[in-house]
């Protein structure tokens, strides 16, 4: 191992916006004086040029600091932006952020991120696919058939939105307050039977719902789609009020557990979730909540209420493999979310492809994140801007 400078200084954070399978990366690098450097991801949509600025403003604020004192950045930062909120783009930039400190940081020592983030319980990350219902009209046989590839492929999970396709095309105009037409109803219905019965009792099956259900349909859809077994019931009412959602929890059947978090921010966020006893599970956004240092305290809060960890992960390659180096260091883990369809450059913006095999992201002893970026591969794939960006909730 070489050795450590004494001192170092950060001289510039390069950002680029990188089209996605479902919407736009943003991608970070830091560079310092001595020639280290540690890359990172602040995905997050839709807008995602404001968090492509954002992430090009906090890196102009960091100029000159010591990479290596990780912990009073991410301080430093969440005082000064804390004026403009202690979330949403700020806040995803300091994500990224931290995750490309963190990767240099390791780098610099020689270890694994993991290793940072106090050891691995494992290094072998149980997965649950999103994105595998990509082909096909969306009806109960094509959701069937293609959930029959996940189960094969060796994916002990998978994730869906059987009111996607429905509710979302649906009432453009916002005149239905958020519900289903029996018609509705009864699709989600059939497309959640189907997928069970395809991939049998054994395979986790998350329901997603992306909180676009007022509070009655949320707790109808969930009493009818109980019987199917669901691992979780996902986002049954948005991030604003634990109360509400502790409400909500209270009228669904007693077997059915709840998943939140993918909207909620740093450990403060999570504070009240936790102390009303919301959920049975959450998923924090390695992008979204405050970067790796700051998933590994959400973690850790959790396990004090008995809670397990399952990080929300519909982003680029970089987020894959932080989430998967703090899930190697939790020991409240449940599986981490995958893409399991995506853009065919993932694995080519990176310096070695993602090690998935049945149903499992195995992580290397390489440095850091085990990976840096190429940057010329970054530049082939630039974002969609503006109102063509990518958006819709299936993931």
């Amino acid at each position: 191992m070489n050795p450590i400078p004494k001192l170092m200084k950060i001289t510039e954070v390069k950002v680029w916006l990188v089209e996605g399978v479902k919407y736009n990366w943003t991608m970070l690098k830091v560079v310092t004086d001595t020639g280290h450097s540690g890359v990172g991801e602040a995905t997050n949509w839709p807008g995602s040029p404001i968090i492509e600025a954002a992430a090009r403003h906090v890196g102009e604020r960091v100029i000159g600091l010591d990479p290596m004192r990780t912990d009073f950045i991410w301080t430093k930062l969440y005082r000064d932006l804390n004026w403009i909120g202690p979330f949403g783009a700020s806040m995803c930039a300091i994500s990224g952020l931290d995750m490309a400190l963190l990767d240099l940081k390791a780098k610099v020592l020689g270890v694994p991120m993991y290793q940072l983030l106090g050891g691995a319980f494992r290094t072998s990350i149980p997965l649950y696919a999103n994105y595998w219902f990509t082909g096909g009209g969306h009806d109960a046989a094509d959701y069937a058939e293609q959930a029959r590839v996940v189960k094969d492929a060796g994916f002990g999970g998978l994730k869906f939105d059987p009111f996607a396709h429905t509710n979302y095309l649906y009432g453009t105009d916002l005149d239905t307050n958020l519900a289903l037409t029996p018609e509705m109803q009864e699709r989600a219905v059939e497309v959640t039977r189907a997928v069970r019965e395809a991939v049998g009792p054994g395979l986790d099956m998350m329901i997603e719902t992306h909180a676009m259900m007022n509070g009655r349909m949320a707790v109808r859809m969930a009493e009818r789609l109980a019987p199917f077994g669901m691992t979780w019931y996902e986002e049954p009412a948005g991030p604003e009020s634990a109360d509400t959602l502790r409400a909500l929890r209270e009228r669904l059947p007693g077997n059915v557990s709840i998943c939140i978090g993918e909207r909620h921010y740093t450990r403060h966020g999570f504070r009240p979730v936790l102390e009303k006893h919301v959920c049975d599970i959450i998923m924090p956004d390695i992008t979204r909540c405050g970067g790796p240092s700051e998933m590994k305290r959400i973690a850790t809060m959790a396990e004090a209420y008995n809670v397990l960890v399952a990080p929300h992960n519909p982003n680029g390659p970089l987020s894959t493999l932080a989430s998967a180096h703090v899930c190697a260091a939790i020991p409240n883990l449940f599986r981490c979310e995958f893409m399991f369809n995506d853009v065919p450059w993932r694995d080519a913006v990176l310096s070695h492809p993602l090690d998935v095999r049945d149903g499992h992201l195995h992580l290397s002893d390489r440095p850091g994140l085990g990976v840096d970026l190429v940057e010329e591969e970054l530049e082939r794939h630039p974002g969609i801007r503006g109102l063509g960006e990518r958006h819709n909730f299936y993931v």
